[in-house]
């Protein structure tokens, strides 16, 4: 579905659907003309790779989303390649140093925030629960100053895989560490597809919350879908958001073989349901 410019700059459109096959500057590019002005990257091999971006590099790219008067919000990976909690150490120092590329590119691009999971546990047997933290820990500690010295955040999101699921958890060991500038990214359909209630996650991480993920999933096989494809109650999300006052453009991450089509589709959907207006994050 074709939506007006006007309509589209109100929706932020993360570039997972967009890895293969296209490089960052060439999604930024297409969804640019589409009217979105707002974005996700995810670093991925061949889309946008700290090593293989020069300073130059990095420089250009820079002043191409200025010129175009474009955004870019957040960098993102797909975390099931790494893991920050690993059993391993070699897993853990190949995850550590990987990210700190990712907070020293995020600087470069003069991007606010990268995201980050906790790390995950071996679903079948996991390591007791205070290792899992110390690990997690020990990764702030790396990552935490190196974003502040490059001007960046790090925003942890909720993730189903992560070994801790649930905002109430996440939130409780961010409180733990004791650091105020950690933010967190509360991705809706992470939250559904572990029967979270939405509306009070949104309320209990309101103090940390940067940014929304929107997508569509079921409780039954864990999805990011273009939205009316799964069972997220989208309609009580808005009222929630002016309650707690977050005024951040929604974030679509869906992951779709067609793509454009996805997310014009969502971006009609979420409209008919009141978001995209004034007011209405």
């Amino acid at each position: 579905m074709t939506i007006p410019p006007e309509e589209a700059g109100r929706f932020a459109i993360n570039s997972y659907s967009y890895t293969i096959g296209y490089t960052a500057r060439q999604f930024l590019d297409k969804l640019g003309d589409r009217g979105h002005r707002c974005f996700e990257l995810m670093v991925y091999p061949g889309h946008l790779w700290p090593k293989d971006l020069s300073a130059a590099d990095r420089a250009r790219l820079r002043r191409h989303v200025e010129a175009r008067g474009l955004e870019v919000a957040t960098l993102n990976m797909p975390n099931i390649d790494m893991n920050i909690a690993g059993a391993s150490e070699e897993m853990r120092a190949y995850t550590l140093n990987l990210l700190e590329r990712i907070v020293t590119l995020a600087g470069d691009l003069g991007v606010p925030g990268v995201i980050i999971g906790p790390g995950k546990s071996n679903p079948l047997y996991a390591m007791p629960r205070e290792q899992l933290m110390g690990h997690f820990f020990r990764a702030l500690d790396r990552l935490a100053p190196v974003a502040r010295q490059v001007g960046t955040s790090l925003y942890i999101e909720n993730m189903p895989f992560a070994f801790l699921p649930a905002i109430d958890e996440l939130l409780a060991a961010l409180d733990t560490y004791g650091s105020d500038d950690l933010g967190i990214v509360y991705d809706v359909a992470n939250a559904w597809f572990i029967k979270e209630d939405i509306a009070e996650g949104l309320r209990e991480c309101s103090r940390r919350l940067r940014l929304v993920h929107y997508s569509d999933t079921g409780h039954g096989i864990y999805r990011h879908d273009a939205i009316g494809l799964g069972t997220v109650p989208f309609a009580v999300i808005p009222p929630v958001l002016r309650e707690i006052g977050h005024e951040r453009l929604p974030m679509l991450e869906i992951i779709a073989p067609e793509a454009d089509r996805a997310i014009g589709d969502s971006v009609a959907r979420l409209i008919a349901l009141g978001y995209g207006h004034q007011g209405v994050s």
